[in-house]
């Protein structure tokens, strides 16, 4: 059996490493294909054997998925908000350093959120029940505080409010895949363009760790990761990425500990899913929704074998990250940065195209328009994340 859980954890690590590096790939759809393949899989194996290959796929991408966002600036749903420090440092000849904070995040929280696994199986019922009826007006004030700190308001309420109706619009249409058009063109295609209109020279990268943070930060991040991810697969409608934004308002931390904050809210996101299942009978992520309809049902048992995958995949996974980032370190020097940067702009362009069709590369076009908003105004990036957090007030207030 154990060698069996092995060739399973290689599968899905392989498979964690093309949906992690290959913009519009998502761990979802492999899920989706794994499930639709069952009945015949199921001949020649078992579905704990199956429900391994999703975990580890899924955890395995939660760490990598943070290096096209960084190097190519073409994020999925859980890393929008890691392109905007991220980018910043990889102009900065810091790519791989901002990489490997992320990993920090998401190897640290990963083992700090399983070690509290039984207190959050004894509370989440609890917290549950409590809050499901005041989360909108909870986003509300959130929204509020981050406004209230940006220092051009006006235009911040601007960015959040069509966005938001851009989001409204977009999740309520049948749109086929709408996040991959709207948040590839406000967060993605939007800081390509302005770097390829300003002409930037991406500098010579550091493969080796530069930044230094505090002990104080870290913690505050690990922390802030930790519970945001929580936050995240506990409430339906809120994403890693909204769960990103909203993190700013209560935890002060600067954009280097922000980094490791958003690669632990992706992870946490995921393994405290498999939670949430076992305590109140809820999968709020697609590859766990996937793993139900394998196994139907996660006991203590099945709980603690999955945490115990989870641990030994993050270990794979980080060293897998820290090697392959450091590939793209190199090779991002030795090509020309603003033909990488045409490439990826055609290749999110025909993806939006075939998952979405005319409407999909309508909406990128909205979406690219509203992301440049704020890098001519100075407004705060976080700002467009009402796209997100705009549908999700409203799916709960109204």
């Amino acid at each position: 059996m154990i060698w069996t859980l092995l060739l399973a954890i290689i599968i899905g690590i392989l498979c964690g490493i093309v949906t992690g590096l290959t913009p519009g790939i998502h761990i979802n759809l492999i899920s989706v294909l794994i499930v639709s393949m069952s009945s015949i899989l199921l001949e020649y194996t078992s579905a704990l054997f199956l429900a391994t290959i999703i975990i580890s796929m899924g955890v395995t991408h939660t760490f990598l998925d943070s290096i096209p966002s960084i190097f190519l600036g073409a994020p999925d749903t859980d890393t929008v908000m890691a392109v905007l420090p991220g980018h910043k440092l990889l102009f900065q000849g810091l790519g791989w350093d901002a990489v490997r904070l992320t990993v920090i995040g998401s190897l640290l929280c990963l083992i700090l959120c399983i070690a509290i696994i039984p207190l959050l199986a004894l509370v989440f019922p609890i917290l549950y029940n409590l809050m499901k009826n005041y989360i909108g007006y909870l986003l509300i004030v959130m929204v509020g505080f981050i406004i209230l700190k940006d220092s051009k308001r006006i235009w911040a309420i601007v960015i959040f409010i069509f966005s938001g109706i851009l989001g409204l619009i977009v999740l309520n249409s049948d749109i086929s895949q709408p996040l991959f058009p709207m948040l590839s063109g406000m967060f993605g295609i939007s800081a390509l363009l302005i770097s390829l209109f300003q002409k930037v020279e991406v500098p010579t990268q550091i493969a080796t760790e530069y930044i230094k943070i505090g002990k104080g930060e870290y913690m505050q991040s690990l922390v802030g990761g930790v519970f945001s991810g929580s936050f995240v697969a506990l409430f339906p409608g809120i994403g890693a990425a909204q769960a990103a934004a909203m993190s700013t308002v209560f935890f002060k931390v600067k954009e280097y500990g922000y980094l490791i904050l958003v690669g632990g809210i992706n992870t946490v996101n995921f393994i405290i899913a498999l939670v949430t299942v076992y305590t109140l009978d809820k999968a709020r992520n697609g590859a766990i929704v996937a793993v139900m309809e394998i196994i139907t049902n996660i006991d203590l048992a099945r709980l603690i074998t999955f945490a115990a995958i989870a641990l030994i995949v993050g270990g794979i996974a980080t060293i897998l990250t820290l090697k392959i980032a450091k590939l793209f370190a190199f090779m991002i020097e030795e090509i020309n940065y603003n033909m990488i940067s045409g490439f990826i702009l055609l290749f999110i362009i025909g993806l939006a195209f075939y998952f979405s069709g005319f409407i999909g590369l309508l909406v990128l076009f909205i979406s690219t328009a509203l992301g440049i908003i704020p890098q001519i105004t100075g407004a705060c990036r976080s700002n467009a994340m009402g796209c997100l957090l705009l549908p999700v007030i409203t799916f709960y207030v109204l």
